[in-house]
C-alpha cells in the first residue's frame, strides 16, 4: 500500500511536470568541470548558492541520470559523481580505492559514449581517455576546494556552457541504457501487476534524519535469514518490484523529504525520531501547506480566525481554499512516517485518509486539549511538537521526546484513536519531578481523560475552566490543595506546600491533608490579623470545599483520579490568578 500511495503521487507531480521523468533525478551539483573538445579539464566552476534560509551554501539542484544505489560496492554515475568517482581524487588516504572508483567512471562512460558524434560526448569521452587520477591529488586546480571535494562534493560536467541535461543527444544515449531490457527471470511486480524482471537494488532514499547520509532503504534484503523460496543473494527478488515502480516510489518519496516552503524550511516535519512527510492523491501543494499550518495550530500567511474558519469549514465536509487554489475534503491524503535503522528505514506508520477527516480529527484533538491560560503559554492552540515538550525534562541535556511515544501520539490525533498511555504516564512523571503544573500539561491530561476515559464523573473534572459544581472527590481535593497554598502565600509571602506535599498529596490524601489543614490553621492567625478580608474569604472557601467531601480522606488516588487532582489544582490555581490580574487591570485603569 505505501509504494502503491507514493508510485501514484509520483506519476501525479511527472503529469505535471514537476518530477523528473524514470532514469532521471533531481541532484545537488556543487561544481562543474568545465573542459574543451578535447576533453582538457579548463576549469571547475562553483555552482552554490546560499539556501532559503541564507545559512548554509547548497549545491545548485539539477536534473542528471538517475544515481546508482551503492553501499561498499564500487559503481559511478552518468555524467555525474563525486570527485573520487569522476577525478580519481584520494579523500581517505586510499589510492587503491579511488583508482578502482575513476576506472568504473571510466569504463561506464568510454561504453556509452563511444562512437557518439556529438561534441559534447566525444570531449567528454576524450576527458575519460586523457584524464590521469593519479594526479588529481596534486592539480592546482582543485587547491582551492579540496576540503569539498574530500567530503563528497558532486560534480558534473560542462561543455560549451552547456550542462548535460541541456544536451539531447547525451539524455538519449542515458535513456536508452536505462530503459534497455534486462536478462533474467520475470516475476510478478507488487506494486504495478506487470511481469517484469525485477529491480534488485532499489534507488537510496536520502534526508531522513539521523539515517546514513549516502541513503537508506524500505526495502532491502542482506542476510540469509531474511531471503526464502531458495533466493540466496537474491536482493530484491524476494519482494519483486519492477525498475520502473522502485525508481517512482524512491523519487517521489526523495522529493518530498526535500520540499521546502518559501522560508526554505523543510515541509517534511520531525516528530521525535521520526520524519513525517505527507501528500494528498492529486500531488496539491495547497493540501501540503494547509495541513502544516493547521497541525502547526497557525501560519504566517493566515490569521488565526481565518485559519479557525478553514479548519470548521473542511472538517465539515464543505469546500474552501487555501493559497488561492480549492481544497476538496474527500481528496485522499497520505502521511508516512519514516525513522532510522542503520542503512534501512522503519515505517512508524502509514496513515490514508480523506483531508476532510484528518481535518476533523485535529479539530477535536484542539478541542479537547482547550484549557484556561496560564498567562505564561505563547500558543492559542497547543502544536504537537510543543505538546511533546511537555513530557520532557528540560533540564535534561537529550530534550527529545520518547520517539515511540510521539509517533504513537501522532496516529492517535490523525486518527481519531485513543491517546497512547505513555503520553498521559510521562506527563505525570513530569509534574510530580517538578510539582508544577503547566498549561500545556493540565491540556494533555483533560484531552487524555476526555478521550480514553468512560467514567462521566471523572470527565467532570476535565472542563476548560473552573467546574465548581463537581464534587468529585479528586478534583475538589485538588481544588483544596490550590487554596491551602494559597492561604500559606497570603500569610508569609512565601509557600512550600507545593514543594512538600503536592506529589503525596495527589497519590495518597489521607496521609496530607490532616496535617495541611493543622498548617493551616497556623497560617489563618496571622492572616486573619493582617489581611482579615482576604482571611476571611479563603476559610470560607475551605469550608465549602470541605462540605463537598465525605468524612474520610481517601488513602490513595488510582492514576485518572490523580489526573483529575491535577486538574482541580491548575484550575482553581489560574482562577486565583486571574483575580489577581483583574485586580492590576482595575488598579491601571484607575491611575490613567
Amino acid at each position: 500500500m505505501i509504494l502503491q500511495s507514493l508510485v501514484s503521487y509520483y506519476e501525479a507531480l511527472a503529469a505535471k511536470g514537476e518530477i523528473p521523468r524514470p532514469g532521471w533525478a533531481t541532484v545537488k551539483v556543487a561544481y562543474a568541470l568545465e573542459i574543451d573538445e578535447n576533453g582538457r579539464l579548463l576549469r571547475i566552476l562553483p555552482l552554490k548558492t546560499l539556501s532559503g534560509d541564507e545559512k548554509i551554501m547548497e549545491g545548485r539542484e539539477m536534473v542528471l541520470p538517475a544515481p546508482v544505489k551503492r553501499t561498499v560496492g564500487i559503481a559511478s554515475n552518468f555524467l555525474w559523481d563525486n570527485a573520487i568517482y569522476l577525478l580519481g581524487f584520494n579523500s581517505k588516504d586510499d589510492a587503491k580505492r579511488s583508482k578502482l572508483c575513476f576506472e568504473a567512471a571510466k569504463e561506464l562512460h568510454l561504453k556509452l559514449l563511444r562512437n557518439c558524434p556529438d561534441e559534447f560526448a566525444k570531449a567528454v569521452y576524450s576527458f575519460f581517455n586523457s584524464w590521469r587520477s593519479e594526479t588529481a591529488n596534486s592539480s592546482p586546480l582543485f587547491t582551492e576546494v579540496a576540503d569539498d571535494l574530500a567530503k563528497g562534493a558532486n560534480l558534473t560536467f560542462m561543455f560549451n556552457g552547456q550542462f548535460p541535461a541541456d544536451n539531447k543527444t547525451l539524455c538519449a544515449i542515458w535513456q536508452d541504457y536505462y530503459d534497455g531490457e534486462e536478462d533474467g527471470f520475470k516475476m510478478c511486480c507488487l506494486v504495478t501487476g506487470k511481469s517484469v524482471v525485477p529491480a534488485l537494488v532499489h534507488p537510496s532514499i536520502k534526508g531522513v534524519r539521523g539515517a546514513q547520509s549516502s541513503g537508506a532503504a524500505i526495502e532491502s534484503f542482506n542476510e540469509r535469514a531474511y531471503e526464502s523460496y531458495g533466493r540466496f543473494k537474491g536482493q530484491g527478488l524476494n519482494a519483486p518490484v519492477s525498475k520502473y515502480a522502485a525508481f517512482a516510489y524512491t523519487t517521489a518519496l526523495n522529493h518530498l523529504i526535500a520540499q521546502k516552503d518559501d522560508d526554505g524550511r523543510s515541509k517534511a516535519k520531525l516528530i521525535g525520531d521520526t520524519t513525517m512527510v505527507f501528500w494528498a492523491e492529486d500531488a496539491g501543494v495547497q493540501y501540503q501547506n494547509a495541513f502544516v499550518a493547521i497541525l502547526d495550530g497557525e501560519d504566517n500567511t493566515v490569521s488565526n480566525s481565518d485559519l479557525e474558519t478553514f479548519i470548521k469549514a473542511i472538517s465539515s465536509g464543505g469546500n474552501a481554499d487555501w493559497d488561492g487554489l480549492p481544497i476538496k475534503p474527500d481528496n485522499h491524503f497520505y502521511i508516512l512516517g519514516l525513522a532510522p535503522n542503520a542503512a534501512r528505514l522503519s515505517v512508524r506508520f502509514f496513515l490514508r485518509d480523506s483531508f476532510g477527516s484528518m481535518v476533523k480529527h485535529i479539530k477535536e484533538h484542539y478541542d479537547r486539549l482547550e484549557i484556561v491560560s496560564d498567562n505564561h503559554s505563547k500558543w492559542k492552540t497547543i502544536p504537537l511538537w510543543a505538546l511533546l515538550q511537555e513530557t520532557v525534562n528540560k533540564n535534561s541535556r537529550d530534550k527529545a521526546p520518547s520517539p515511540q511515544m510521539a509517533g504513537d501520539t501522532l496516529r492517535a490525533i490523525l486518527s481519531g484513536g485513543q491517546y497512547p498511555a505513555t503520553l498521559y504516564q510521562q506527563t505525570q512523571l513530569r509534574i510530580r519531578a517538578e510539582r508544577d503544573v503547566s498549561r500545556g500539561q493540565a491540556a494533555i491530561i483533560k484531552a487524555y481523560i476526555i478521550r480514553n476515559t468512560d467514567n462521566e464523573k471523572i470527565k467532570e473534572a476535565a472542563t476548560v475552566a473552573l467546574n465548581e459544581q463537581t464534587d468529585y472527590t479528586p478534583y475538589v481535593l485538588g481544588r483544596l490543595f490550590s487554596v491551602l497554598e494559597n492561604i500559606q502565600d497570603s500569610a508569609s509571602g512565601a509557600s512550600t506546600v507545593k514543594d512538600r506535599f503536592f506529589n503525596s498529596a495527589c497519590a495518597t490524601p489521607a496521609a496530607v491533608f490532616p496535617q495541611l489543614l493543622k498548617l493551616k490553621n497556623s497560617h489563618m492567625k496571622v492572616l486573619m490579623r493582617e489581611k482579615p478580608g482576604i482571611g476571611v474569604t479563603l476559610e470560607k472557601l475551605v469550608t465549602e470545599l470541605l462540605s463537598m467531601l465525605d468524612n474520610e480522606f481517601p488513602k490513595h488516588f488510582l492514576p485518572p483520579e490523580q489526573g483529575a487532582f491535577i486538574l482541580g489544582y491548575y484550575h482553581q490555581t489560574q482562577k486565583r490568578y486571574e483575580k489577581k490580574n483583574m485586580e492590576k487591570t482595575e488598579e491601571v485603569k484607575e491611575n490613567v
